[in-house]
């Protein structure tokens, strides 16, 4: 195979991994580096820090091999997604379940570096959620909660790097993170609901119908109430709140696009949720940071 060759196939396990897509990373992260400010009382053990930003980029771009494996009969029938690797043929799927089983067990290897029993067993289901999720949209009428499980298990195995054991803080915060998920997901699945109809694909846009609009924003709103009461149970103050109440003011901007259900302006919307997320995670570091 010439120099040329390999680096169009480098080239097209890029795009099948989405990494010239960071979106789905950045969403992943945010509530990942949540827990491990919360869980560290805002001292993160660098190590663990890196294995989990390291460990969050494989995952997210085995997740979304997987997804394209899952769909690939799908995706051919979407506008946005059938010049895909797998869907258009250029990847074949033998060439895409190697590459998934290689960023599994790379992200694995990450996580024996750190030596933690319960982080290793909590590695488990969330391989297994990571795999599963985008078999979901053929059975659950909201499986867009199914993948806030599969984004938010780095809290969980956050609070088991630097505490040894998973609180109750942490199945809160991850709670918080399935109902953004079902938000920021419902912008997305808003884009394509003609094409999922016609395929028979099951979104939480098609399920919530004519309150798609309303069922994301209360959906933002709960998950800032349960961000809030956990801040409160580690007694944040004022650089916490007052980020909440900006995240808050950008879900309102984010209403001013996708009221109007237009399929870009719903895109605008999911894609500055990274902002949100963003937004969150600083007041946490701001505030253990002025203490």
């Amino acid at each position: 195979m010439t120099l040329a060759a390999i680096k169009e196939r480098l080239d097209l396990y890029e795009k099948l991994m989405r990494l010239d897509k960071p979106i789905g990373i950045l969403l992943l992260l945010w509530p990942t580096l949540w827990a491990l400010w919360l869980s560290a009382d805002g001292r993160p053990d660098w190590a663990v820090l890196l294995v989990f930003v390291l460990g969050t980029v494989l995952m997210r771009s085995a997740g979304c091999v997987i997804n394209d494996y899952a769909d690939r009969d799908f995706d051919k029938h979407v506008e946005r997604t059938k010049e895909r690797p797998l869907t258009a043929g250029r990847v074949s799927t033998k060439e895409a379940l190697a590459l998934f089983a290689v960023l599994c067990l790379l992200a694995f290897a990450l996580v024996l570096v750190l030596r933690i029993p319960l982080v290793i067993w909590l590695s488990i289901p969330a391989v297994f959620l990571a795999a599963s999720y985008p078999f979901t949209k053929r059975f659950l009428a909201i499986p867009q909660a199914y993948l806030g499980i599969a984004f938010g298990f780095g809290i969980p195995m956050a609070y088991a790097a630097h505490q040894g054991s998973v609180p109750a803080e942490a199945w809160w915060l991850l709670l918080a993170n399935i109902f953004w998920a079902v938000a920021y997901d419902t912008e997305y699945a808003m884009v394509d609901r003609n094409d999922d109809l016609k395929i028979g694909i099951k979104t939480s846009a098609i399920t919530f119908g004519r309150f798609d609009v309303a069922a994301v924003m209360l959906c933002y709103a709960v998950t800032l109430a349960l961000i809030a009461w956990v801040g409160s149970t580690y007694a944040l103050g004022w650089p916490f709140y007052s980020a909440l109440a900006i995240a808050a003011g950008v879900m309102g901007l984010h209403y001013t696009w996708i009221r109007g259900r237009e399929r870009m302006a719903c895109f605008k919307a999911f894609l500055h949720n990274n902002w949100v997320g963003g937004i969150i995670f600083a007041g946490i570091a701001l505030d253990f940071l002025l203490r």
